[in-house]
């Protein structure tokens, strides 16, 4: 064991910059928080810096990023690491040495370990007893030494996917990094990184700049970047540039925009001196679905859309220029020109796409492969319109709706316009389906079968919707888990997890009470009908599905501010319906909340009801006689269970799990009695059975809600 007193010293701020080609816009502000964090975290462990907080002069840290850098400024840091007083120690002296005061094995290998002869060992008083030690000074390493460890770590550690390489080198990063500045105050700190050495100088705007731009000082960073160099370094203020011309330009205009936080965040990564402007497009395009409008602008062209004050379309938008350009209007009609050509395509596929119907276009599916070994999206059209009925017929949904929905919700996949524009697949297919007189629940289950498209998306609004996004996600996981294709670790390439969540959050929050069990056996038996993937699997891949779905309730309750121990009480019993499931978690959780005293009593009785169970192996044969009951405390317990099995069992058979809660809430009392006062395991076969059947049937009473026995307490019988 070390310990180690560090020497203070002088301060100075710190600047590292990593000067790159074009950094990927979308993570560009989590590459430089994790860059710039761990730079700071390295420093912080060198001793070189002190955690922010601790003073006012030391300790604080600041990111900056712009498509051609990340960099970090650190406030108050040392030029050389604190030299250090490495203190170890070794055994007790009275192991140290023998009887007749020479060194011992012990002795003689912790002054090897330290390098010294056992004579350079002194003692030293401890909690542990008088023990061998040795002190050594360690002198500090240069900032420059440091800096070099810390850059290295924190390019290793950047949550980068992929990593490329340039040149003839062999240095890895996410992009080609050409310079690389590190400045100590205004001194420059030597150091190489990725094949490249350290200087003062950095590089400006890549057309507003040519020469490259000496730095004086850690401290005048941002200013002369921006005075010299046309960069506004700092991500948060360029941002901020950014919402303030976009909103300012559509107010001039006399609309409005709803600026998207992810759009905002990929235009400020594509920028170093923002510049919004206006353009205009013809009002023809106005007659184009909003969706294909926003898609064309924000997506593929990053411009901001602009909207009336009722929300409508208006025929203008905002872009954001990377350049203070002489002749603002050749960038505008630029922009307007690109804009143009682009909603041109999507008008023609718009005119073409609908001389054709989407139950002409199911043909075209067969051609569309869903799995090499599940066949085509046809195939799956087919497995889906036989489920969502089966489902439908459950939830008391028309099923002939249902049926058409199914039959084309993956029709629009073949369309021109979703070719061209993949993320509006269902949407396109709504449209279509309206415009060819389709029933509009049908309409809206082609784009609803969708939702949830991600976390925290909204679900399908109609039943309808509903029957087919259960049983698409349904026959998706079945499928791929018949493969053999089932996620391990972070990769999940077909998305099931996020399928099974979204088959859970339908069913819980749409209020479905839905065998999930029974559905996955259904999906099987579809496959198995259909001929298709050599189904050879048995049944207990139904078991494998219904674990991998209900387990992802596990993180959703958690989200919820639901305790996991909570979550594992309910699982512990099986509940098959997703919905059951989440009623028994929130009677629960209110119960213990409400009721905290007799819940956790209860809890902590279970718990121990479990381990003599559990120990004394007693099967469910055994019932309980009264007339073996020797003790007042027994006969009451057992008197109380027996008034309160019936009405309660009804009650958790109606789902009325937090009255039922309540009701056994009056148990603590017997239950505590019953424990102080009744020795369970009788030296009498007969009584310690008996006793062992009225704990069994006291258990399987609770076991009608949840495990409460795996729910921790603070408290404890």
């Amino acid at each position: 064991m070390a310990q180690i007193k560090r020497i203070a010293g002088r301060r100075r701020n710190l600047l590292l910059e990593l000067g790159t080609e074009e950094l990927p816009p979308k993570a560009l502000k989590k590459l430089s928080e994790a860059f710039g964090q761990s730079v700071f975290n390295g420093l912080v462990d060198a001793g070189m810096v002190e955690p922010a907080g601790d003073n006012e002069s030391t300790g604080k840290c600041k990111f900056y990023a712009t498509p051609r850098r990340l960099a970090v400024w650190i406030q108050g840091v040392l030029p050389k690491q604190p030299d250090q007083e490495e203190q170890r120690f070794g055994p007790a002296v009275q192991a140290a040495f023998d009887g007749d005061g020479k060194p011992t094995k012990a002795a003689e290998g912790f002054a090897k370990s330290c390098g010294v002869s056992v004579a350079k060992l002194k003692t030293a008083q401890t909690d542990k007893g008088e023990r061998l030690t040795f002190s050594r000074k360690v002198r500090g390493e240069r900032l420059q030494v440091i800096v070099t460890a810390c850059l290295e770590d924190a390019i290793k550690a950047l949550p980068v996917p992929k990593r490329m390489r340039w040149g003839d080198k062999d240095a890895e990063f996410v992009r080609p990094v050409h310079w690389l500045l590190a400045l100590h105050g205004s001194d420059l700190v030597r150091t190489e990184i990725l094949g490249l050495k350290s200087d003062r100088f950095t590089c400006g705007h890549r057309f507003h700049c040519s020469e490259r731009i000496k730095i004086p000082s850690a401290d005048r960073y941002v200013s002369t970047l921006k005075t010299t160099g046309f960069v506004i370094a700092d991500y948060e203020v360029r941002q901020g540039m950014i919402e303030k011309q976009v909103s300012r330009l559509a107010a001039k205009a006399g609309a409005k925009t709803d600026i998207d936080p992810d759009l905002l965040d990929e235009v400020t990564g594509l920028v170093e001196w923002p510049v919004a402007l206006t353009g205009q497009y013809d009002e023809r395009f106005l007659k184009l679905p909003r969706e294909v409008l926003v898609s064309t602008m924000a997506d593929h062209q990053k411009y901001f859309f602009m909207t009336n004050e009722k929300g409508k379309p208006v025929p203008g938008f905002i872009a954001v220029s990377n350049i203070k350009s002489k002749s603002p209007k050749r960038v505008r009609l630029g922009n307007e020109r690109v804009l143009r050509a682009r909603l041109s395509d999507a008008e023609f596929f718009w005119q073409t796409d609908q001389k054709k119907t989407l139950e002409a276009r199911r043909e075209d599916l067969k051609g569309v492969l869903f799995h090499f070994k599940l066949g085509s999206i046809y195939d799956k059209s087919c497995r889906l319109e036989s489920l969502a009925v089966k489902i439908a017929k459950q939830l008391d949904v028309d099923p002939a709706r249902t049926a058409l929905a199914a039959r084309l919700c993956k029709a629009d996949l073949v369309t021109d316009m979703v070719g061209e524009f993949p993320e509006l697949q269902g949407v396109i297919g709504k449209y279509y389906a309206t415009s060819q007189g389709i029933d509009k629940k049908v309409a809206n289950a082609i784009d609803g079968h969708y939702k949830p498209r991600f976390s925290g998306d909204g679900l399908p609004r109609n039943g309808v919707a509903r029957c087919v996004a259960i049983a698409d996600r349904i026959d998706t996981l079945t499928g791929i888990f018949v493969c053999g294709e089932i996620p391990t670790g972070d990769k999940d390439p077909f998305g099931l997890r996020r399928a099974s969540l979204g088959v859970l959050r339908i069913l819980v929050e749409g209020k479905l009470d839905l065998d999930l069990r029974k559905l996955i056996k259904i999906s099987l038996d579809e496959y198995r009908k259909s001929g298709l993937g050599k189904i050879s699997v048995g049944d207990e891949v139904v078991d494998q599905i219904f674990g991998y779905m209900i387990e992802r309730l596990r993180g959703y309750f958690q989200s919820q501010g639901y305790g996991t121990d909570i979550y594992a009480s309910v699982e512990a019993c099986k509940p098959a319906s997703p919905l059951d499931f989440s009623r028994r978690v929130s009677a629960l959780d209110k119960f213990f909340r409400k009721r905290k005293s007799a819940a956790e009593s209860l809890a902590s009785a279970n718990k121990r009801i479990a381990n003599i169970l559990s120990k004394a192996k007693i099967t469910n044969a055994v019932k309980f006689r009264k007339k073996l009951a020797e003790q007042e405390a027994e006969k009451v317990l057992a008197d109380s269970v027996k008034e309160l099995s019936r009405t309660v069992r009804v009650e958790f058979g109606l789902g009325h799990y937090e009255k039922g809660l309540e009701l056994l809430a009056g148990l603590k009392i017997p239950v505590d009695r019953f424990f102080d006062e009744v020795m369970v395991m009788h030296d009498n076969p007969e009584i310690r059975d008996n006793r062992l059947a009225l704990l069994s049937e006291l258990r399987e009473l609770f076991l009608g809600v949840a495990d409460i026995s795996r729910i921790r307490v603070d408290s404890s019988l």
